[in-house]
């Protein structure tokens, strides 16, 4: 009889023991009982025979998880302070059925022709185990890329390229797929489990050479990696808001050095983090010589005369526009203009969001719906009003002022699946469509040809939100909303702003930004410190604040780490849970490991390296 300790995959417990009467590889995937229930679960050790009885595994299964696999879940359950069974909840295993066909060296008559100054730059990346490509929008940092996927495929070798889930464009699919054609797979969560499964059996041959994909894709079977390159690594998508709670950008970086491969981080807007910390090459201008002009105009979130004139005269000039804004539906609040109540969710502590075409009132957190009241149920007032401007009342109003013009509403709640997408992106494309009204969704990496106006609206929202990277947020999605216009002619950019000092002292200067914003850092906030957000949720509000009390009363006897503060979450109720939280900062990760592993309660669920304050 065998004896070994198996993780439970997807459970927050610690290692079990179970007996086998076959002897098992290490890393195998098999079926266990328990609790009466069968469980997925991976073979970690072989152990002595323990003094207590055990259950017999039931099933070896024909998976197997890689010892990098295995160091790789180590790593994220001792980092991000969870079980390794959640480690394991996020990596698909290796099938022993395939096995790899025998590639050659492949040479290929390359199409790419690549500038001076993108030869120097793929030198620069080429040079360095981690390093950063800071080009800006439109500077051809993807052919760049695409021409060192030409040198790993020609080495017999494997590359992984990462993309923000809403950067997953129709036309960089379609470029990596004429390029790279049956070399080329694309995985995220919107494959059906037909295209899944034969992604998956592209990548279990060894068919697939380039691999792109959002951040699941990381944890994939890939054997013989041998690149990994993080596009826009700014973007907040990398980082997951469920446990594991990890980011896939620094992920990448610590894979690379378990593989001993090279990491590129591309961005036009990059992190202060991954600006400080590795090596940058810069690659300005672009290929679009077309000038831009900048019109700010100091008024809140709203649909002002000069913007209308500058749609009307655009759609009037058969040229195209694009309009951002922060908040989705009709209106983001509804609130009684009498008493000033506020129409708020009955299970999260946040105003619920207006949506006139479902005539519903809708919370964007728990997506709680009710329909749209028609009085006041403090004081039975018919004085309703809305507040902050959204994409489908925005919709509504310029289609009131420009009636043949065609306005398509482009954010979540209309482009719900890729195809939708693709459409979409068509249609502008084709110029069935006009102007573009859509949320961060417009500014991820879309190519629009014929844009001459971008509307940003919102920024001020973003400026002001309790978050240490807001200035930094906000000016990076002005320079990428702002990039996806003037690619063929000159275009005018309208931002609707309170604080035009300090957009137009940096745009077009990320650099001078980043460097300035070193200082606003530097002894405070990452990367000089490390943060780590502790939360506590419960339906009963007692409880959760019982269990952070007790946490943060063991957490003072961590001498170095420090308690910036313990209090209710700035959202206390979310999906009927009331929540609070801990932040600590520290300079070391390990110092906050050390702590929270000493200091763990019941409730307590750990984000490190948090990216949500509000």
């Amino acid at each position: 009889m065998y004896y070994y300790r198996v993780s439970i995959i997807a459970s927050p417990l610690e290692a079990l023991t179970y007996k086998s009467t076959v002897k098992i590889a290490l890393y195998t995937e098999v079926s266990v009982s328990l609790n009466n229930r069968q469980k997925s679960a991976v073979v970690i050790e072989e152990c002595e025979k323990p003094a207590f009885d055990t259950l017999e595994i039931n099933e070896v299964e024909n998976f197997s998880y890689s010892q990098q696999q295995y160091k790789l879940a180590s790593f994220i359950s001792s980092y991000y302070i969870t079980s390794l069974g959640d480690a394991f909840s996020i990596m698909l295993p290796y099938d022993k059925s395939y096995s790899l066909l025998k590639t050659k060296d492949e040479q290929r008559e390359s199409q790419i022709v690549l500038s001076h100054q993108q030869k120097s730059a793929l030198e620069f990346l080429q040079q360095h185990q981690v390093s950063l490509l800071f080009g800006d929008t439109g500077s051809g940092k993807t052919e760049i890329y695409m021409k060192y996927f030409e040198s790993i495929i020609a080495e017999g070798k494997r590359a992984l390229f990462l993309m923000p889930e809403i950067s997953l464009t129709p036309q960089m699919t379609k470029r990596l797929e004429e390029h790279f054609s049956s070399s080329f797979v694309m995985w995220h969560s919107k494959l059906t489990p037909l295209q899944k499964k034969k992604a998956l059996q592209k990548i279990y041959s060894g068919e697939a050479k380039i691999i792109a994909g959002a951040r699941s894709a990381l944890f994939l079977p890939i054997t013989g990696l041998a690149l990994i390159v993080v596009d826009e690594e700014h973007d907040d998508s990398y980082k997951s808001s469920s446990r594991p709670r990890y980011n896939a950008r620094d992920i990448a970086i610590y894979m690379g050095k378990l593989y001993n491969i090279p990491v590129v981080l591309g961005s036009a807007t990059p992190s202060l983090s991954s600006y400080v910390k590795f090596p940058h090459i810069r690659l300005k201008g672009g290929y679009f010589q077309s000038n831009k002009e900048f019109l700010y105009e100091r008024s809140s979130e709203a649909l002002t005369p000069l913007i209308i004139e500058n749609l009307t005269q655009t759609f009037k000039n058969n040229e195209q526009s694009i309009v951002f804004l922060p908040t989705r539906a009709n209106f983001k609040y509804l609130i009684c203009g009498d008493c000033g109540h506020i129409f708020r969710c009955a299970f999260c502590s946040v105003g619920m969001s207006l949506h006139q075409k479902q005539h519903a009132l809708k919370c964007h957190y728990c997506n709680f719906t009710q329909a749209i009241p028609q009085i006041c149920p403090e004081c039975r007032s018919a004085n309703l009003l809305s507040s902050r401007l959204g994409t489908a009342q925005a919709v509504e109003n310029i289609r009131e002022f420009l009636p043949d013009a065609k306005v398509e509403q482009f954010d979540r709640d209309t482009i719900t699946t890729a195809s939708k997408l693709k459409k979409a992106l068509e249609r502008f494309n084709n110029k069935e469509s006009d102007i573009l009204v859509g949320t961060q969704m417009l500014s991820k990496g879309h190519d629009y040809h014929d844009v001459t106006l971008a509307v940003v609206l919102g920024m001020d929202n973003m400026l002001n939100m309790p978050d240490y990277r807001s200035r930094e947020k906000a000016l990076a999605s002005l320079i990428q909303v702002a990039g996806r216009s003037g690619r063929a002619k000159d275009a005018k950019v309208i931002v609707q702003t309170f604080n035009e000092e300090f957009f137009n002292s940096y745009y077009g200067k990320y650099e001078a930004f980043l460097e300035d914003e070193k200082l606003f850092r530097t002894e405070l906030y990452p990367p000089f410190k490390k943060l780590c957000r502790i939360l506590f949720a419960h339906k009963n509000g007692i409880k959760a604040q019982e269990a952070m009390y007790a946490m943060e009363a063991k957490l003072r006897k961590c001498s170095d780490v420090e308690i910036v503060g313990a209090k209710k979450c700035a959202i206390e109720k979310v999906a009927n849970k009331y929540r609070f939280e801990i932040l600590l900062r520290a300079d070391k990760s390990t110092a906050i490991i050390k702590a929270v592993r000493a200091s763990m309660v019941p409730l307590a669920e750990v984000d490190m390296d948090p990216i949500e304050f509000a």
